[in-house]
């Protein structure tokens, strides 16, 4: 029976959690990582906590239904790709394996992904919670970025499928840059950069909140966020980007409709400049983080320089974009073009420096 039950995939990210089964392309369902569970009460009879507690255990909700529920404390076990809090993380995958898979764990062999850079013990308590928890009767836990390499596999021929490349992984919670050589990952090397999705939202809710007055607080990150994921995109040229919105306002801004939770009356945004300055930090992190003003593409550049001279060109031949925060439109293509200048400026200063005798050596 084993045999011909497929295995399980499940993906926690910082956001969002996938799930599905090893032969789909797709997931069969995408969900917050966020777990809604009732607060006990730090005093009281401890007795009637104790008799209380199995049924505790049981009274939560993971995914939509936890920002739907009343009285209830929303949470995130994952905190910039780790995990957090052990205990919720064993509820999440309860009802991610029962109630959304709808397999028996017993089953299945179950596919779990983690970060770059994970520490053993995390593994160990992963493996741990699956084992004695679900018994589960076989478990891999993989990088992300080598499954980002495999995955772009389906998009290339035959001879081209190769597992050397440098994957940039930008999720909600954290971005990495990492390199993988053969399928290993080059754990020296990896760059973490402390810039994401939910950076973008935060600031485009900051630029939101000092222009527009009629979005109510309590809904103003998910408004940010619901613009950012709608609106947003990279542009080319950020000073002739504001020329555009200048000289024909009426073709590229847009309007967001929304409804007050509270006194369900709806209000709009007006979405202008917020379009391309929200993402726009990927390539100026200053706007938001004073103290990281490196862009991703000096980033990248730096990673592939610092691994040994045999992969760097491969690395560069195969940059695969990852996580959710890539998806803005154009976005591979400005990275392209940023990387291939970082590049140019510097074969220009070794030709300066070597002076034509280095042109004999290609």
């Amino acid at each position: 029976m084993l045999g011909r039950l497929p295995p399980c995939v499940i993906d926690v990210g910082t956001g969002y959690t996938k799930l599905g089964f090893a032969p789909n392309k797709e997931p069969q369902m995408i969900i917050p990582s966020a777990i809604a569970i009732k607060e006990t009460a730090k005093v009281g009879d401890q007795a009637v906590r104790r008799l209380t507690k199995g049924v505790e255990d049981l009274d939560f909700y993971i995914g939509d239904e936890a920002f739907d529920a009343k009285g209830y404390s929303v949470k995130y076990p994952v905190r910039h790709g780790l995990i957090e809090d052990w205990d919720l993380m064993e509820r999440f995958l309860e009802h991610c394996i029962f109630k959304y898979l709808r397999a028996e764990p017993e089953d299945h062999h179950f596919l779990l992904t983690e970060p770059p850079l994970n520490t053993p013990e995390n593994r160990e308590y992963t493996a741990e919670i699956m084992f004695e928890t679900f018994n589960v009767p076989g478990l891999y836990i993989a990088v992300q970025a080598v499954l980002a390499l495999s995955a772009s596999w389906k998009s290339r021929p035959l001879h081209e499928r190769v597992l050397t490349g440098l994957v940039v992984d930008s999720g909600d919670g954290v971005t990495h840059i990492i390199p993988v050589a053969e399928g290993y990952v080059i754990g020296s090397c990896i760059k973490h950069i402390p810039i994401a999705g939910r950076n973008i939202t935060y600031f485009i809710q900051s630029l939101l909140r000092e222009r527009e007055i009629g979005i109510p607080p309590e809904q103003s990150l998910e408004t940010a966020k619901a613009i950012k994921e709608r609106y947003s995109y990279i542009c080319p040229d950020i000073a002739k980007e504001f020329a555009k919105y200048d000289s024909e306002p009426s073709k590229w801004l847009r309007k967001y409709e929304g409804i007050n939770s509270v006194t369900k009356q709806p209000f709009s945004v007006d979405v202008g400049y917020e379009r391309f300055l929200g993402p726009e930090i990927f390539f100026h992190p200053e706007f938001s983080n004073p103290d990281f003003t490196t862009p991703i593409s000096e980033m990248v550049d730096t990673v592939i320089q610092n691994c040994p001279i045999d992969v760097r060109r491969p690395l560069y031949d195969n940059i695969v974009l990852s996580g959710g925060s890539t998806m803005f439109k154009d976005f591979g293509r400005r990275l392209q073009r940023d990387i291939k200048r970082v590049v140019d400026a510097r074969l220009k200063r070794s030709e300066k420096i070597a002076g034509d005798n280095l042109k004999d050596f290609f």
